[in-house]
């Protein structure tokens, strides 16, 4: 396998604002931010000690893509995405390594809340609503087995965004309501709804299901708008499921970090520290996401 990118180091070229599960974002000018997407990966909310190759730049892709479908799909929808090209200050050796694992974007006061839509219930939904029928505190009709599409159409059911160690956890909308008000709340829900509609369109007709994603938005302290950020509708924010397979009932094969949840549950390794994936599951995981990309994007 090849060498996977687990931290960058920019050689002072840019001061570095953040290390995040994946990105490292570091400042271009006051109003301009670097995302560089690693190659890092994550699950139950624990970094592996190694990465996946090449996964930042599919990732990064990926999300140019998603950006240009649903700013065509969205009316008014704004994003935080500049370019893919990379800026001035970067010297020339670390070009290639950098080159579309990178975007310039703009600087915006984050949002403190995941906006979670979910179309089928699984994973976190589904044990919750075993116990108590209900999701993120929610009434849903009774009788819905796994993996079923909700009868009413896609739920927005946010989390709060954990600091990096810690633990996201989900909340019934009118938390997120308390935590960043009002209107910024019901923009984040109303907005987050017809993205996934939009994308779930889009991708069930190149045979993958969006079962779950969560967007990140932020405000232009300028125009005091909310923008959508971070990185969208990739394997690692999403569960895409194969529509050919896809069956009620069941769990379901996916194109994600299902391979790796699965392995760090049976190994008995979940939530653990310092845990290095094995090369099968790394090699599987690459695959998973290669595949994912190519359905979608068509490989560009």
């Amino acid at each position: 396998m090849a060498e996977a990118l687990a931290n960058t180091d920019l050689q002072g070229a840019l001061p570095l604002v953040a290390r995040g599960k994946v990105r490292d974002l570091y400042e271009v000018d006051e109003k301009t931010l670097l995302f560089v997407a690693t190659d890092r990966i994550s699950a139950y909310d624990v970094i592996m000690e190694n990465g996946i190759p090449n996964k930042g730049v599919l990732l990064t892709l990926c999300t140019k893509t998603w950006f240009k479908i649903l700013t065509e799909a969205v009316p008014g929808l704004r994003t935080h995405f500049l370019t893919l090209d990379l800026p001035p200050q970067i010297p020339a050796s670390l070009r290639p390594v950098l080159q579309n694992r990178s975007m310039q974007v703009r600087k915006l006061r984050i949002l403190p809340i995941e906006a979670i839509v979910r179309g089928y219930i699984t994973g976190s939904a589904w044990k919750e609503y075993q116990k108590s029928g209900t999701v993120h505190g929610l009434a849903v009709p009774a009788g819905l087995q796994e993996s079923e599409a909700f009868p009413n159409g896609p739920i927005y059911t946010p989390s709060t965004k954990a600091e990096l160690g810690e633990h996201d956890e989900n909340i019934h909308p009118d938390e997120a309501v308390k935590i960043v008000g009002e209107r910024y709340a019901a923009r984040i829900a109303e907005l987050a709804v017809q993205l996934y509609k939009a994308a779930h369109k889009y991708a069930l007709e190149r045979g993958v299901i969006i079962a779950d994603t969560k967007f990140e938005f932020g405000v232009d302290e300028e125009t005091d708008e909310v923008v959508l950020a971070d990185e969208v509708l990739t394997p690692d924010s999403s569960r895409f499921w194969p529509k050919d397979t896809y069956a009620i009932g069941r769990g379901q094969a996916s194109f994600d970090k299902q391979i790796l949840r699965d392995w760090l549950v049976q190994e008995g390794l979940k939530g653990k520290e310092g845990v290095r994936m094995s090369d099968e599951i790394a090699q599987k995981t690459a695959e998973k996401y290669k595949e994912a990309w190519e359905k979608i994007t068509g490989g560009n």
